[in-house]
């Protein structure tokens, strides 16, 4: 760790130690609890009993470390202001903890219940005793009423503690301002053609790039603002410096857990914990372009407002207010959305020509012209015989997903994914080198406060050369496949839910079809697959709800090092879960249902019922109103959860909250509290619900894509919403997270990777064997261009006696003629022709995907992953960093200068400084 300017290094605190404050506020008590607020693991018991560090009086007022600037409060407690961009307008504290109290509970309560509450009340004390002791500022407000009361406690960090830690975290701080170097393809594209840009729109604030590098405090003076120690830190930063100490600040014995903030919130003793947000986000009278707007002001008006929905969202803006990880969902969101347009044109005018194609296919006509040509078999045990020409409504249907327009399209949509992945690896470049976080998970990332508690041994990093927490490989290696044994259980519960519906379907399609009624027995399939498809989805969204809290549990049992790999572990085991769970039944239809039916006279059954079959309009109609339903459905569903449960429940948290400050006679509004207003808002819930919505949705637009071509409107449509519906969240509804830093999307990529390569090898598939697209370029080639007979050609037609085939007409007795949907022989053997068939289908499939998979790889070797401009900052900064370090060790060798200060690249490298001379005086006396 580097020291302040002046300062011993050895008279800083190392990570075994404790800060004990001796202050006049709140903020010390003088109490003695050491909070070891440091990297939490496994230390010899020597280092355990660290001496305390006592600061000089007046330390906080005018030594070289400075203080916060404080503003006193009515009940006379001073909480410390975080003043960023406007000095003008102080933000009251960093952090909020929130409990709540039911004053009725002291008469009427039974032991067990007494011994809860006195031991949270314990956990509570020594928490925030030891927070204290970790040098915040700690600072209690409190709204009563005769039944209950609600307590605030809010915490600051003066200057000494938010160096030591921005130190401690490998915090980037700026270096120097550059000029913004934000752009857009599609604005460069609009400008170099010359063409108005209507996306484009002006946002004040705009953050300045910089030049950073990791943050030492013997290099304070090199980085920018270091002047004013009000405006140093930003609030983002203060945060992430304020939640670091939360999660690893002890309440009771390291080795049973008792540490951390998420403990504590988990087991009730508090009732939330969050960070303040900006100020209001309603719009100052002055309008929009108002001197002194704040950052969640200018948000809601250039982001989070619906009519902005055509406007580029301003991501540095994003990015400063909720940090990298929330800037990168919208930056992925966007880019997935702007894409998704030229794909919804092409599949729109792709369906247009279905339209077209219906009043103008030969085999339709025939079909709806045919009257009792063609009489079919009965679909089930004792069903009645019925016509073919019956099912002409459902035929001109699948005929607008089915043409030759939907291989072209599944080509085209095969190739856009693979674009989209490729340019979105540069665009995740681009921003992550301009945000600072390129290397992030490799170097700057710690471990989980979580991790480092349960570790059972240390070990050197390999590559910053600290030593750290470690849990063996052999070991984590054994839990994931045990994990993995549960989670095959799971996809196995789903497995048995698809059969449970393909037998209710199955049934359902009996009971409709020996219906007096002539229309629904008609519809008797359509109608069972259509209730099936709403019992799935409630099967799904049930399950769902199951298996995510059971892989919180298995995924915390694994022991992830840090937060990121932590985090793709519990996404893996969800999307694997969940892709089974949506994709289940789609596949079903689109690859085995009417495959194992059998014919007249020898049907296969399951469990005594008989196997489904398609429906006249065959199967790729029905699987086209599967996605419908699931995909459309769930985004209906997610919708006004999102809406309507934010709303409601937003209402009854401020219900509660002020009906509690009317019985003490306040004003409700008017004395509201920026705390007790941001307590109003809801959780903020992550975004993994987020992520996992769009590539589940990104997953229907392309494996399914040839059954459905309007699936990617649906999608764009969807986004469109989801866009200003998440910024609003985040913004309005939702308390603010702490910012997260982060590198790129994780492990969504390589899913999105996966779901790219399937959907090649699925799309094949789905033209292969459940489209007519094989059979009439088959009828071509080898019996009419025209298509004429082509009705006749692929209805196999039998004479079987009514014992054979296990039917009953209640007309009359004599043998009948049915047909059915096959290529066999008279014996029921599969024919010649199934057999070219089969060959021709097999053969399109592999020259399908090679062709796809070649193009793919072609055009992933023509698009570098890092674009050129990108490449070349990093290796300049990289030898800058050399060169500038070489010439500070040649400095040191030939005069040993005390006071040569390395160039903003050589601290980018990391080199050590010089220790200071022994005479010079520290503002913190040594241990």
């Amino acid at each position: 760790m580097g020291t302040a300017p002046g300062t011993s290094p050895d008279s800083l605190p190392g990570p075994g130690s404790c800060w004990k404050w001796s202050m006049t506020s709140e903020a010390s008590s003088g109490r003695s609890h050491c909070a070891r607020s440091g990297m939490l693991r496994r230390r010899a018991p020597e280092e355990d009993s660290a001496v305390l560090i006592d600061m000089a009086p007046g330390m906080e007022k005018g030594d070289s470390y400075g203080s916060t600037a404080n503003t006193s409060q009515p009940d006379g407690h001073q909480a410390a202001t975080c003043r960023v961009g406007n000095p003008a307008k102080p933000q009251i504290a960093d952090f909020v903890l929130v409990w709540e109290e039911d004053l009725r509970l002291g008469q009427q309560q039974d032991s067990a219940t007494q011994d809860k509450r006195d031991t949270h009340r314990a956990w509570r004390e020594t928490f925030l005793d030891n927070l204290r002791v970790a040098g915040l500022h700690v600072d209690q407000h409190h709204v009563q009423d005769e039944d209950s009361a609600v307590h605030y406690i809010l915490l600051s960090a003066p200057w000494a503690v938010l160096c030591y830690y921005a130190e401690d975290l490998r915090l980037k701080l700026p270096l120097q301002e550059l000029p913004n170097q934000a752009c857009n393809w599609s604005a460069s594209l609009l400008q170099w053609l010359g063409i108005p840009n209507v996306l484009l729109e002006d946002v004040p604030d705009v953050p300045p790039e910089c030049y950073s590098c990791q943050f030492k405090v013997s290099k304070l003076s090199r980085f920018l603002r270091s002047d004013d120690q009000d405006t140093f830190f930003t609030c983002t930063n203060r945060h992430q410096i304020l939640f670091e100490i939360l999660a690893k600040t002890l309440y009771g014995h390291e080795k049973k857990g008792l540490f951390g903030i998420d403990q504590l919130l988990s087991q009730g003793v508090f009732k939330a914990a969050f960070p303040l947000h900006e100020g209001p986000f309603t719009t100052p009278p002055e309008g929009p372009w108002a001197p002194g707007l704040n950052q969640r002001q200018v948000l809601f008006q250039y982001w989070a407002r619906w009519r902005k929905w055509h406007r580029y969202q301003p991501l540095d803006h994003v990015r400063r207010y909720f940090g990298e990880k929330v800037a990168l969902y919208f930056a992925w969101l966007g880019f997935y959305t702007g894409w998704l347009l030229p794909a919804a044109v092409v599949g729109t005018l792709v369906f247009l020509v279905g339209c077209f194609m219906v009043f103008s296919d030969t085999p339709t006509q025939e079909l709806c012209s045919s009257a009792d040509s063609f009489q079919m078999c009965p679909l089930c045990l004792n069903c009645p015989f019925w016509l073919l020409s019956s099912a002409c409504a459902l035929v001109q249907a699948g005929r607008l997903f089915d043409h030759g327009g939907t291989v072209f399209f599944s080509v085209f949509m095969a190739l856009w994914a693979v674009l989209l992945l490729e340019y979105w690896k540069r665009k995740s470049a681009t921003l992550a080198y301009r945000w600072g976080c390129f290397d992030y998970e490799d170097i700057e990332e710690r471990p989980r406060p979580q991790f480092a508690a349960s570790a059972p041994t240390t070990a050197l990093n390999p590559i910053t050369g600290e030593e750290e927490p470690y849990f063996p490989k052999r070991s984590r290696m054994r839990r994931v496949l045990a994990g993995s044994v549960l989670v095959l259980m799971m996809v196995a519960v789903v497995v048995m839910c698809l059969v449970s519906i393909i037998l209710y379907r199955a049934i359902m399609a009996i009971l409709v079809s020996r219906s007096n009624n002539t229309l629904l027995a008609a519809w008797a399939s359509r109608i069972a697959s259509l209730t099936g498809s709403v019992v799935n989805l409630v099967f799904i969204l049930v399950l769902s709800k199951i298996y995510v809290a059971l892989a919180h549990i298995l995924t915390r049992w694994e022991m992830h090092r840090t937060q990121t790999r932590f985090e793709d572990a519990f996404t893996l085991k969800v999307f694997i879960f969940q892709f089974v769970n949506f994709y289940s039944s789609p596949i079903y239809i689109g690859f085995f249902k009417g495959r194992f039916v059998g014919y007249p006279g020898s049907y296969h059954t399951l469990f005594g019922v008989r196997n489904e079959e398609c429906a006249a309009g065959g199967c790729l109609i029905e699987l086209a109103q599967e996605l419908l339903v699931i995909m459309v459905g769930k985004q209906i569903i997610n919708n006004v959860q999102e809406i309507l449960v934010p709303k409601l429940t937003g209402w009854w948290q401020k219900f509660r909250l002020r009906s509690k400050k009317r019985k003490v006679g306040a004003s409700a509004a008017a004395s509201q509290t920026p705390w007790e207003a941001d307590y109003e808002l809801l959780p903020c819930e992550g975004l993994f619900d987020e992520y996992l919505e769009m590539v589940l949705q990104f997953g229907f637009v392309t494996i399914f894509v040839a059954a459905c071509p309007l699936a990617p409107l649906f999608a764009l449509l969807n986004n469109w919403v989801e866009i200003r519906l998440d910024a609003r969240k985040f913004v309005c509804e939702r308390r603010r997270p702490v910012a997260e830093r982060a590198q790129d999307v994780g492990i969504w990529f390589p899913i999105l990777a996966g779901i790219t390569h399937l959907a090649v090898i699925s799309n094949a598939l789905l033209l292969a064997f459940s489209s007519d697209s094989c059979r009439g370029t088959y009828y071509r080639w080898t019996r009419a261009g025209d298509l004429r007979g082509f009705v006749n050609f692929h209805q196999g037609g039998q004479r079987w006696r009514c014992q054979e085939v296990i039917c009953h007409d209640p007309h009359t007795e004599s043998h009948i003629s049915c047909r059915y949907r096959a290529f066999r022989e008279d014996d029921g053997h599969y024919s010649g022709t199934y057999w070219n068939l089969l060959a021709i289908r097999l053969a399109f499939v592999i020259v399908f995907e090679h062709v796809v998979f070649s193009i793919g790889r072609i055009l992933d070797l023509l698009v570098p992953d890092i674009p050129e401009s990108v490449q070349i900052k990093v290796k300049r900064e990289y030898y800058l960093a050399k060169q500038a370090l070489a010439e500070n060790e040649a400095l040191l060798g030939t005069n040993g200068a005390k006071d040569d200060q390395p160039s903003a690249s050589e601290e980018c490298l990391g080199p050590q400084p010089r220790r200071p001379e022994a005479s010079r005086t520290s503002p913190v006396p040594s241990l």
